[in-house]
């Protein structure tokens, strides 16, 4: 039987009973009876056996399915030995839905789809022997923690390392524009040569004069950034790897600007289809400025880029907002227009309620608490990505004058549950640091200089979290409780302090730091203030019982840290950052990222099979009670649960607010006496009080309506698979 032949399957049947209760009970052991089915009768028979390991890499290499060279940094016998490991360690997925999605998306197949060439014990095993490039102990440490899924590298690496024909390893990208006709058009090929690639790319357009703004040397006005956006759609829409999937990047633009609501209303169901953007993201800017014309009730001004740029000598995106917004007002030579701030904010609740855009970048408290010489302008496809860009500049002939800084991203993720179970949890999580650091220092993205230039220069990464609920509910914590958010707050800080340990130790061995390091608030010694005069461990006997065996490092410890960086400085600019994953988090057994579940039984659309159920994992009778749906929760419980992540995170988190059309009776106390309906005040409020909390960025709103359908689709498929 081949993988295109499947007939008389069981397992999807299987699969789908579990959504027919039986006497009022999930019957979850259909789930395993599925699991048990699929690998009988899917992967067993169509997986081709081989008589030794060197008979399976001779022939994967020899047929051009593994690159030869990471294999030949090793002996065979060690190979045989990390094999060896990883088979003795009796891995089993624990789910239908997880083996479904490895080797549906992940496992290594033969050109013509019909057979599998790898298990998930043969994908950990050519993760860590390429990761570790020929570093013995390194590969056996990764082996260690990918097959105790400890540790998930994102998609692009998991899925594309050891393998001939492939793709990047990244995940996505940011990219920027001034404000000539040159950058334009180079922005415009950078976004398809990025597309093509593959992931998401962000690109800011705050820079770009207004529509009315003069053209020099022309008698008119320019036209404004949405028909830039339209460009950039199309160019998404034919960059598309051989239609193997939708390009997709996100635009992002300053409230202040003044096509703020032309790019806003582009994305409205009833836009004009010559302006309306069908797939493009939509993301804005934020300073705190505008939070504080809100809370006045008062008008707001936005104000001409091409003036500000020509006052300031340098791009509007540059400039600090709420630091300059008097001067800018009173500023004759910088032509501005007057509108409501609250209208605006109106505005943007209302595209929220009917698309989930926009997303929404606090820039101020983003750069408040950035560490790094700089300044932080916008965000990537799943607003989580935050490091500091500089501007390029293009001559005629389309050559860089100015080469900045740009940015790609290099990420993976920690399974809570089972990082809270290793032997060593530093030791993992430098593993993990090293694994990702093999990655941007071997990225070469030289299709787009500016992006070269800054991984280059930067050597960033972002390790995030997965599972962070089915740990809680596991453990009978519920998510937003007290506990729940200091049990984040600690596991945070212990991944902020190990991959401090880690950069650190890596930029002593190499002797070398990210460029500016010395500018940085790590070399003056500052960044580690607060955690001089703070413990910032576990308080409550419960959040102290699942920290019990747990290093927790004290003020002493991080002087002892201080110290070593600021002598020796740290290899990566930036460290941590949280995606949302999707798919990938299923594959781990898990719930994804930070967020609390919608449903206690997932349903899945899969292409051509149909639904597939999820159970959340370790769901039983004693967990359920600890599963509420993300609908049912007030949003101010897991803006308080990211906050307390983000007090120790150097980038921003995917941080996604859940409503439901009609609002559950009691959730939020300024409903009473009003509709139950979900209104932009809603929104206005949740918006407002995550800034309050510190939350750097916002990613989606989703809506579950009235009909049962979804409102907020997620698209960055290189962070969320």
């Amino acid at each position: 039987m081949a993988l295109t032949k499947l007939e008389d399957v069981t397992y999807f049947d299987l699969n789908n009973q579990i959504n027919i209760p039986i006497d009022g009970q999930i019957p979850l052991n259909k789930d395993q009876e599925a699991l048990e089915a699929f690998l009988a009768e899917n992967v067993e028979p169509n997986t081709i056996k081989f008589d030794s390991i060197k008979q399976r890499l001779d022939y994967l290499t020899k047929n051009q399915y593994y690159e030869t060279d990471f294999l030949t940094k090793y002996s065979l016998t060690f190979i045989e030995k990390l094999y060896d490991y990883l088979n003795s360690q009796d891995f089993h997925f624990k789910s239908f839905m997880a083996a479904y999605k490895f080797y549906a998306q992940y496992a290594l197949q033969t050109d013509d789809k019909e057979h599998y060439l790898e298990s998930f014990v043969d994908r950990a095993a050519v993760n860590a022997l390429y990761f570790a490039d020929g570093d013995q102990q390194l590969a056996m440490d990764l082996a260690d923690e990918i097959i105790h899924q400890r540790y998930q590298p994102a998609t692009p690496s998991f899925l594309n390392a050891g393998r001939q024909r492939r793709g990047e390893l990244v995940s996505c990208f940011l990219i920027q524009t001034t404000d000539d006709m040159n950058t334009i058009g180079r922005t415009i090929n950078s976004a398809l040569q990025l597309s093509r690639i593959g992931g998401g790319v962000g690109i800011n357009l705050t820079n770009l004069r207004g529509a009315g703004d003069p053209i020099k040397h022309i008698t008119g006005a320019a036209s404004g950034v949405v028909p830039v956006m339209k460009l950039l759609e199309d160019s998404f829409s034919y960059s598309n790897q051989l239609g193997q999937r939708q390009g997709a990047g996100v635009v992002y633009l300053s409230v202040f600007h003044p096509d703020i609501i032309a790019f806003l209303g582009a994305k409205k169901e009833n836009a004009d289809e010559k302006i309306r953007l069908k797939t493009l993201s939509l993301g804005i800017v934020v300073p705190d400025k505008f939070y504080d014309l809100i809370k006045e009730d008062a008008d707001m001004y936005l104000f001409s880029p091409y003036d500000v740029e020509r006052e300031y000598n340098t791009p509007f995106a540059y400039v600090d907002i709420t630091k300059e917004y008097d001067n800018l007002v009173a500023n004759e030579n910088i032509h501005k227009k007057k509108i409501k701030a609250r209208d605006l904010e109106t505005e943007i609740s209302k595209l929220q309620q009917e698309s989930g855009y926009p997303y929404v970048i606090n820039i101020d408290t983003a750069n408040h608490s950035n560490p790094i010489h700089g300044r932080i302008v916008m965000s990537n496809l799943c607003s989580e990505i935050l490091q500091v860009q500089t501007p390029s500049t293009v001559n005629d002939r389309q050559e860089y004058t100015q080469l900045g800084t740009d940015v790609s991203c290099n990420l993976g993720s920690t399974n809570i549950n089972n990082l809270m179970s290793s032997p060593n949890f530093g030791h993992s999580v430098e593993a993990m640091v090293r694994a990702l650091t093999f990655v941007t220092d071997h990225s070469n993205i030289d299709v787009v200089p500016s992006v070269q230039k800054g991984n280059q220069e930067a050597h960033s990464i972002g390790l995030g979290a997965m599972g962070l609920h089915s740990f809680l509910a596991k453990n009978h914590i519920y998510y937003g409780s007290p506990e729940s958010i200091e049990f984040t707050g600690v596991y945070f800080m212990l991944l902020n302090y190990w991959t401090l340990m880690a950069s650190n130790q890596i930029a002593k061995e190499r002797n070398q730091t990210f460029v500016n390091f010395e500018k940085s608030k790590y070399a003056d010694g500052s960044y580690f203030d607060k955690y001089l005069t703070h413990s910032y461990g576990p308080t409550s006997d419960k959040v102290k019982s699942l920290f019990d065996g747990v290093f927790i490092p004290q003020p002493a410890d991080w002087e002892k840290l201080k110290e070593a960086v600021m002598n020796y400085g740290l290899y990566h600019q930036n460290r941590l950052a949280v995606a949302p994953n999707g798919s990938i988090s299923y594959i781990n057994d898990t719930t994804a990222s930070l967020h609390p579940i919608i449903n206690r039984i997932e349903e899945r659309q899969e292409s051509k099979i149909g639904k597939i159920y999820y159970p959340a994992p370790y769901l039983s009778n004693d967990t359920m009670p600890y599963y509420q749906s993300a609908y049912d929760i007030d949003m101010r419980q897991v803006i308080d649960v990211y906050a307390a992540a983000q007090e120790h995170v150097d980038q921003g988190m995917s941080l996604t607010l859940f409503m439901r059309s009609t609002i559950p009776e009691g959730l939020y106390e300024w409903k009473d006496g009003r509709t139950d309906k979900m209104t932009t005040r809603d929104l206005n409020i949740l918006r407002n009080y995550a800034h309050y909390k510190g939350i750097k960025s916002i990613y989606y709103i989703r809506t579950f309506t009235d009909d049962q359908s979804e409102v907020g689709a997620n698209q960055c498929e290189s962070c969320v698979i």
